[in-house]
């Protein structure tokens, strides 16, 4: 077998390039929820060691110094382009398993030349989307992504890297650290290397028995993986959630309970649909409100309710109704609350509910969230919304420094000018309907 696994590089600093050619060279930052800390650098910013997770206002006086471009993030934006680059990679490969915003597994089983055709599928997604990405390839997931990893830090493999064997494949694993294996991470990478363990070859000729016992089945798979032997299969579909989540810190503290109900809403409703889209249904939904544990000159107040649906439900009104109630049964008055969320747990398929004698099919009701669900996906998210969900939303999170939503906002199309031809001796003048 014959796996690969596309990462893209510097995700969403790559999106934000992708639509400003001016910063092709130069460094750009992404930030958090309400501009917090930095969650994305580009190349040229890391190579500055601007820090991952540093807060934006202790880097602000540096990033005006070194020219750094700084973006809010802009999830819409970023979604979007990860389902651009998982159309095109899907395309060229008889299987894929999409494993995050900006990784899948890519099954090139079959396929000869696989550096080659890896190329392609790198030349072709940069092509067609303008992200650049990093391809490793093994007989094994846990392989794939140690090549991958290989292939982003080491120039001379431009960005492709197949997994040799023998000899060649020991010296490219012991160059790997242990914590960068997939499946050992810090915790156990520390332990490891507390006992002299220090690369992927070292964890690799520990002992079969030692490794199940210290680190259990998990661990075991992980070592069996880097022998070449398939622990972890490809995965066509991703699997259903078990819990769906959907919470935002606010722009600014909230104290009046009508706001908290209207930013609730808001966030069932984003649970609510993606609870239909994998067809499922929720048996207890759980609200939780919370304030600034950052500053502690503030009363400090947290607190989470959760109720039962009977039966289980899916409904966006259901949901909301639900939880307000449950909402109004945490909230206290006196507070400047940071964030509301809530949690839907206990999901199982819509079509294996059980019904009871007294309970009623939501027929109606049902037709209509499909109907919502459609005009959304046609016309981009948000197009119909509850009215509980509020239109202007002070509350909403802080994105100052947020790009145009260039995919999926008609108002945010970007803008592309034909300059005319004219002869030499002519005037270069704008003509007078030309758009600025």
């Amino acid at each position: 077998m014959r796996l690969a696994l596309m990462d893209c590089n510097n995700f969403y600093a790559s999106c934000e390039k992708a639509f400003a050619p001016h910063l092709a060279a130069r460094p750009v930052v992404v930030l958090s929820n309400n501009d917090g800390c930095i969650i994305a650098r580009s190349k040229e910013a890391k190579d500055m060691g601007i820090p991952m997770g540093a807060p934006e206002f202790k880097h602000r006086e540096a990033f005006k110094r070194l020219g750094v471009t700084v973006f809010s993030s802009n999830y819409a934006l970023y979604g979007d382009m990860s389902a651009r680059v998982m159309a095109t990679a899907g395309t060229l490969v008889p299987e894929m398993e999409v494993y995050s915003i900006d990784e899948a597994f890519l099954n090139l089983t079959g396929i000869s030349g696989a550096a080659d055709h890896a190329r392609r599928i790198r030349d072709t997604v940069h092509h067609w989307t303008g992200i650049p990405v990093s391809i490793g390839i093994g007989p094994t997931k846990t392989l794939a992504k140690a090549a991958n990893r290989l292939a982003k830090k080491r120039p001379e493999f431009n960005g492709v890297l197949d997994l040799p064997e023998g000899q060649a494949l020991e010296a490219l694993l012991g160059s790997l650290d242990v914590e960068d294996v997939w499946g050992i991470g810090r915790k156990y990478g520390a332990r490891l290397k507390a006992r002299g363990v220090r690369s992927a070859l070292d964890f690799m000729r520990l002992p079969r028995g030692f490794v199940l016992k210290s680190m259990t089945v998990g661990g075991l798979h992980t070592w069996l993986e880097l022998h070449g032997t398939p622990c972890i299969s490809l995965e066509q579909a991703p699997p259903d959630k078990k819990a769906i989540v959907s919470s935002r810190s606010f722009g600014r503290p909230v104290e009046l309970l009508a706001e908290l109900e209207e930013a609730l809403a808001h966030y069932v409703s984003r649970a609510a649909e993606k609870l239909r889209a994998q067809k499922s249904v929720a048996q207890t939904i759980l609200v939780f409100v919370q304030t600034n544990t950052f500053i502690a000159s503030q009363p400090q107040y947290s607190a989470a309710h959760s109720l039962a649906l009977h039966p289980p439900a899916s409904s966006t009104p259901l949901l909301i109704r639900r939880g307000l109630e449950a909402l109004r049964h945490i909230f206290r008055p006196g507070f400047r609350y940071k964030k509301v969320g809530v949690m839907l747990s206990g999901i199982e398929p819509a079509a294996g509910v059980q019904l009871t004698l007294f309970d009623q099919p939501d027929s109606r009701g049902d037709a209509l969230m499909a109907a919502l669900d459609r005009v959304n996906a046609k016309w981009g998210r948000g197009t119909l919304t509850p009215a509980a969900a509020g239109i202007q939303r002070p509350w909403s999170m802080r994105q100052n420094r947020r790009s145009p939503r260039y995919t999926t906002s008609w108002s945010e199309l970007p803008v592309a000018l034909a300059q005319e031809n004219t002869p030499p001796q002519a005037s270069q003048t704008r003509p007078e309907h030309a758009r600025p």
